[in-house]
Parts: C-alpha cells; structure tokens; sequence
C-alpha cells in the first residue's frame, strides 16, 4: 500500500528494548483539502534511519504495511491494536518547510 503526502512531524527515535527500536512521523494527507488527514506512521529497526535527514514539509510517498494484533488483559478483556509501518520511503516533490511551531503563517512583525 501507499500514503502520499507532506512530512508534518519527524519524532526521534525511541529504543523500545535492546532488539526493537522505532522512530514515528506524521504524514499529512490532502486528498480532501478541506479535512486534511494526519496520519501516525512507523519506521522500525533499520528502517529507522530513513527518516535521519528528511526535512518537515517534504512530499513523500510512504510503502506502507497494516499491522493489527491482539492483546488480552490481565483482566481477560481482549484489545486490538493497528500500526501503519513504513518500509520504503520516497521524496516525490519539493520540499516546502512548515511554518515554526507557534507562529501564524500570515502574522507579519509590522
């Protein structure tokens, strides 16, 4: 599968346990302007570094894959979880920087 869009949000990279890490970035979709999509995606293991000099803004298109699994509680309450996990990741266009967090895109200084 295939998500394209803009690069809104690149977090770090966080160690899970001594085998697993995984870095999470946010993909901002416009295929309805008028209600643009903000979706959570994940790089793992050495996936992770794809993400090491992609600048917020950037066009993308991420190959994506579904993961769901099922976790049951100690209470025996069964709980589903899905994760978009990315293993290839492209530039398709310019890259566009966001504004800075906290400053409008029209506040002038004068």
């Amino acid at each position: 599968m295939e998500l394209k869009g803009k690069i809104k949000q690149v977090n770090d990279t966080e160690t899970v346990s001594e085998k697993f890490k995984k870095r999470d970035f946010i993909i901002t979709t416009n295929d309805n302007p008028t209600y643009p999509q903000h979706i959570s995606v994940q790089c793992t293991q050495d996936k992770v570094s794809m993400l090491d000099n992609l600048p917020v803004g950037s066009e993308v298109t991420a190959h994506i894959n579904l993961r769901g699994r099922l976790w049951t509680s100690p209470k025996g309450e069964d709980k589903y979880f899905n994760t978009i996990e990315c293993w290839k990741l492209e530039v398709t266009g310019k890259v566009t920087p966001s504004p800075e967090k906290g400053i409008a895109e029209d506040d002038l200084p004068f």
